[in-house]
């Protein structure tokens, strides 16, 4: 883990809910780095169904990817699209269970906000999403785990710019920007 003094802000939620937009708005608008999703480049080029080895997999390119962008930080500020929190919650979904390495670096690496991504939003079809039935139940597992990491975070709805001012303004908040 690189240790370097900033705030890092962490942009989660169910599928399709506008999570990578609104990470890299944030980005732009803090002017600093956005950690893309690991996930999204390693399935991309995976031909079979995935395993709980690769969801380990997915785990540790997104510490090292992170941990490769930390150093390119701007204003002391952080925006990353997703945290390892997203492996356990598909471990757990997929494999009834996550790895304890998984687990134990969940505990370890803190974020200070997080920017839950309502599912106000329309489902869009994507190769790489999954389970557009379940966005409600996935958006309770999300609102669960954050309460577990006694987590501070916003729930962030409504669409197109308003969506993108509300998580903004949220983060403004929460940075003492306002």
């Amino acid at each position: 883990m690189v240790d370097i003094p900033l705030t890092k802000i962490a942009v989660v939620g169910p599928e399709s809910t506008g999570k990578s937009t609104m990470a890299q708005h944030l980005a732009h608008v803090l002017e600093t780095v956005c950690v893309p999703e690991y996930a999204r480049y390693y399935c991309r080029n995976l031909n079979r169904e995935y395993t709980l080895q690769d969801e380990v997999n997915m785990f540790y390119g997104q510490i090292a990817l992170e941990d490769s962008l930390t150093p390119l930080t701007k204003n002391d500020v952080l925006v990353c699209d997703t945290t390892m929190l997203t492996v356990k919650i598909w471990s757990d979904h997929l494999f009834n269970g996550t790895p304890q390495e998984v687990t134990d670096e969940i505990n370890a690496r803190k974020y200070d906000f997080y920017l839950l991504m309502d599912i106000d939003l329309p489902w869009e079809d994507d190769p790489l999403r999954d389970f557009p039935e379940k966005r409600e139940h996935f958006m309770n597992v999300w609102k669960k785990e954050l309460e577990a990491l006694d987590a501070s975070y916003k729930i962030i709805s409504g669409t197109d710019a308003e969506r993108l001012r509300n998580g903004l303004d949220a983060v403004d908040l929460f940075l003492g920007n306002n």
